[in-house]
């Protein structure tokens, strides 16, 4: 009688069996081809383009209207025009807790419900891309994109700002200031923390994207959050439960803008994003691998 368990019957040897002379899973859908995809949807272009025309509307209403002055407190916009350096925080003051929420929501939280949308994710799938190789090449094309974003704002917001104001000290609001070799390595490190801080603002518009197959809810689900934790941290009588909000942290950027430089809200606040982020992707990936897909 013959052996009916050889190991030749094992699902993993019919699967080598039965695949296609040549077929590589892992050189499916590459990261560039995901990449150039993106790039080219109009979508990344008017979001590029906003975050371009933005550091000359700024500048146009300072130009305009002046800067804004407040006898009783100093801030970010009330040293906007001291040097080009203060101009590119400025803007990355005006960016965090929501305009540079919506590309990462955008991003992220389009990237896998739009194929949904258009039909053509299970004709992805049927190529076939295993679907752990799908999420993975769209959740880092898509967080490149947004880290992008973020960057793109105060990066031409210094160029700007130095063009219009000058090259000079960082004037801080809390009094003083950072020698110009020192402000560009402070800035790179409250850009860098942005970066992580909208994690969690990405990952959520992930899962989202791979439960709905409307992008619309993705990105508006991710936003959503993105103001109601803001609000939520601004009630103070929630006490320390505040500190478990991703919002609470989101300005703990201005810490690296200090005549001494302090990690300590941004280590919070980077760990606290993080931490949230991979739980978020993990329910992405489980509940996608689970999901029946027919559109």
């Amino acid at each position: 009688m013959s052996n009916l368990s050889s190991p030749d019957s094992s699902p993993a040897a019919r699967a080598a069996t039965d695949r296609a002379p040549g077929y590589r899973p892992r050189h499916t859908l590459p990261l560039r081809v995901e990449a150039l995809r993106q790039l080219r949807r109009r979508r990344t272009l008017v979001i590029a383009a906003v975050l371009v025309a933005l550091p000359f509307i700024v500048l146009a209403a300072f130009q305009i209207g002046g800067t804004p002055t407040r006898p009783d407190q100093t801030t970010f916009v009330t040293l906007a025009t001291a040097s080009g350096a203060n101009f590119a925080a400025t803007l990355l003051f005006m960016g965090t807790g929501f305009i540079l929420v919506i590309p990462v929501a955008l991003f992220c939280g389009d990237t896998v419900a739009a194929e949904a949308g258009w039909s053509s994710l299970r004709y992805l799938l049927a190529a076939p891309v295993p679907r752990a190789r799908l999420l993975a090449a769209k959740l880092t094309v898509g967080l490149l994109f947004s880290a992008a974003a973020i960057v793109l704002l105060p990066l031409v917001g210094l160029g700007v700002g130095t063009a219009a104001y000058g090259w000079g000290d960082l004037r801080l609001p809390t009094g003083g200031s950072l020698p110009a070799a020192e402000a560009l390595p402070r800035l790179a490190i409250a850009v860098g923390y942005v970066v992580i801080a909208e994690l969690v603002i990405g990952a959520l518009a992930f899962y989202l994207s791979t439960a709905t197959d409307a992008p619309l809810g993705a990105v508006g689900g991710a936003v959503f959050l993105a103001i109601i934790t803001g609000v939520l941290d601004a009630i103070t009588a929630l006490g320390g439960l505040r500190e478990w909000l991703p919002a609470h942290w989101q300005y703990a950027w201005a810490d690296a803008l200090q005549p001494r430089l302090e990690w300590g809200g941004m280590l919070q606040g980077a760990s606290l994003s993080i931490s949230y982020a991979v739980i978020l992707v993990a329910l992405a990936f489980r509940g996608f691998a689970r999901k029946d897909i027919v559109s």
